[in-house]
């Protein structure tokens, strides 16, 4: 342990994103990131009081970088959901971008599954994926989220299919459904 060295809450929340992708959300624990730096687990408890914080804040840090990732994609409006996933799917259908679709399906498990944290956390994260979203599209007001939705459905089970049958399924996949050529 380094007792003469301060963390910031910044410090420890990269941490627990690195030690997330490392083992996996269902293995993230105030001790493991208080391993992986070198602290007491007292500190990493300072800054996240409960493990629902932790992984909360984790899961916020997983939304906003695939967020980051799409926008460049969605500049212009789109008229239609297959519209916005064609953007989207050059972008997501990397194998760089795996990892965290694989943490990020781990938690919408868990939360189907009815596990705390998770079961709060993630369906308040899915509809800020909707509302964000929505916003790229050029339909009528009534009609964007609807869109959202639609958009959403096809991306995630397009990366779904991609984490369980394999890069060639969703390709074909994406393929049939019109999204790439």
């Amino acid at each position: 342990m380094s007792p003469s060295r301060k963390h910031s809450r910044e410090e420890i929340l990269d941490a627990a994103v690195a030690t997330a992708f490392d083992g996996g959300l269902s293995q993230l624990s105030f001790g493991r990131v208080a391993r992986r730096l070198g602290i007491a687990d007292r500190t990493v408890v300072y800054y996240f009081p409960t493990i629902g914080d932790l992984v909360a804040n984790v899961v916020v840090v997983l939304g906003l970088q695939l967020q980051a990732l799409l926008e460049p994609a969605f500049t212009d409006g789109a008229a239609e959901p297959l519209e916005l996933v064609r953007r989207a799917w050059p972008t997501l259908a990397h194998a760089d971008v795996d990892p965290t679709f694989a943490l990020f399906f781990e938690a919408n498990g868990l939360a189907a599954a009815g596990r705390a944290p998770y079961d709060a956390i993630v369906p308040q994260l899915v509809e800020g994926w909707i509302d964000w979203a929505a916003g790229f599209f050029t339909s009528p007001e009534s009609q964007r989220r609807t869109d959202a939705e639609a958009a959403i459905a096809l991306i995630d089970g397009l990366l779904l299919l991609r984490q369980l049958a394999g890069p060639d399924a969703a390709t074909r996949a994406a393929t049939r459904l019109t999204i790439t050529d």
